[in-house]
């Protein structure tokens, strides 16, 4: 009926998308926040963190390419509750890590596997399942902004929704400090892992594709597909099949995917290694650290707004969408090029000098993020959307996995000579410069937009 029908319906699906990918950020965070409790008590180096870290960023990205298959094959609706089950398990596990991983040694032991430490076992087992989980969030959460968000608003969506991650790891520092202190490490992990069920009930009331949404006014809908062309239309998607093979023969998907590879490391950097790094630099850890990651993760949460609403100020102005974005993000990333080569040189201040310069560098790569995710809905067909969001989600945990991996051996070596100051500097070095370079190799294979037909990526 005509009065059950939300003028701006959009926007409730923006908010339940943000509020998914807060929960997804609050599984994730849970263990970095651990981190100097959890390496006290099993006896953990830097390389064993790494190793974990390591690990859930290399199931997220394969896992990732998959799930943006399932969720185009799926729909958005089931594919992303699927996916939120899984995370939601495997973020709970983590508290029988050690039961999992003492029968995990026992049976790689029979199979010749021996001396593997126990507690390492058991984290990387839930870490492995949770990214398989994760890996579908942002595939589901930009398809679902393609369907329901014209171009022009895509960007802005995008950067809300996306800014739900900023809260999942200012909640994080919030809670489950408190839950260890007080329940002990492995209630942070039960209790905050059972939040995404309570979503899964919104989301299974309030979603549907947007031909099919009763709540929404034939005007919304039709503003919604307003610059769709005639042969994407929502209702007709789910009958093409989309040709990885294909997709991968076009710059575009090699631009988006090597910004992503590039980039992404820089944010899993923050997000794993941020508390470990106040602990051991500033000795802050427990209740001491709250105050400052919720400032930091409060500054991400704007930067992730304000770069969707730069880009969309420029698309007002009459640039193109693509052009819009790429103008926005050359901007951006000037940022880390700035504050990153600050960190170390005035860390000797106040801790809050790092702090500061560290949560600007965290904004821009959200905001950056923003207009990264929507360039690939400006290009291609929304048939694809979840499928080049999963190409591109590979890249960018692969990149992830491997600055883990040597993030953990870089700080392993220097602590080594007594020098921890001079690994710090190289990494945050090498961060600094990551986004210049990933635009710089977006220009110079996508210089300017060409949008790809359905007929071009599918074997009809």
């Amino acid at each position: 009926m005509e009065s059950n029908r939300v003028k701006n319906y959009r926007w409730v699906i923006c908010s339940l998308l943000f509020f998914g990918t807060t929960i997804n950020y609050l599984d994730r965070q849970v263990l970095s926040l651990l981190h100097p409790v959890l390496e006290e008590q099993f006896q953990w180096s830097n390389s064993d963190y790494g190793i974990i870290t390591a690990i859930f960023q290399l199931s997220y990205a394969f896992f990732m390419l998959l799930a943006g298959r399932f969720v185009d094959k799926m729909g958005t609706k089931k594919g992303y509750a699927i996916a939120l089950v899984i995370w939601s398990v495997g973020a709970i596990i983590h508290a029988f890590a050690i039961p999992m991983g003492e029968v995990s040694v026992q049976i790689l032991g029979v199979l010749g596997f021996s001396g593997l430490s126990i507690s390492v076992t058991g984290f990387i087992i839930a870490r492995l399942i949770l990214g398989v989980g994760e890996s579908a969030n942002f595939p589901a959460a930009i398809k679902a902004t393609a369907e329901y968000f014209p171009k022009k608003e895509r960007a802005l969506a995008t950067g809300i929704f996306n800014s739900g991650s900023n809260v999942g790891a200012i909640l994080a520092p919030l809670t489950v400090p408190w839950l260890a202190y007080y329940y002990g490490w492995q209630s942070a992990f039960i209790i905050i892992g059972s939040l995404g069920f309570f979503w899964l009930i919104l989301w299974l009331i309030f979603y549907d594709t947007p031909v099919k949404q009763k709540r929404l006014s034939p005007e919304e809908l039709n503003y919604i597909l307003s610059d769709s062309t005639s042969d994407i239309k929502a209702e007709e998607e789910k009958e093409y099949k989309v040709s990885w093979l294909k997709l991968l023969t076009f710059k575009q998907t090699w631009s988006y995917s090597l910004a992503k590879f590039l980039t992404d490391g820089v944010w899993w950097f923050f997000l794993f290694w941020l508390p470990s790094y106040l602990n051991k630099k500033f000795h802050l850890s427990g209740s001491d650290i709250i105050l400052p990651l919720s400032v930091l993760y409060t500054m991400t949460m704007i930067g992730s707004i304000c770069g969707g609403w730069l880009s969309m100020y420029f698309i007002n102005k009459g640039f193109a969408p693509y052009d819009g974005r790429m103008k926005a993000m050359f901007y951006i990333t000037l940022v880390p090029l700035i504050v990153l080569f600050l960190v170390q040189p005035l860390s000797g201040i106040s801790y809050w000098v790092p702090v500061i310069l560290i949560g600007l560098a965290a904004s821009a790569h959200q905001a950056w993020s923003a207009n990264v995710y929507t360039t690939a809905s400006d290009i291609f067909p929304k048939a694809a959307t979840a499928s080049i969001t999963g190409i591109g989600g590979m890249a960018g945990g692969m990149g992830g996995a491997l600055v883990s991996f040597f993030v953990g051996k870089v700080f392993d070596y220097y602590h080594r000579i007594e020098d921890p100051n001079l690994g710090y500097t190289l990494v945050f070095s090498a961060c600094a410069v990551a986004y210049l370079v990933a635009w710089i190799i977006m220009k110079l294979l996508v210089p300017k937009a060409k949008i790809i037909r359905i007929e071009e990526i599918t074997n009809l």
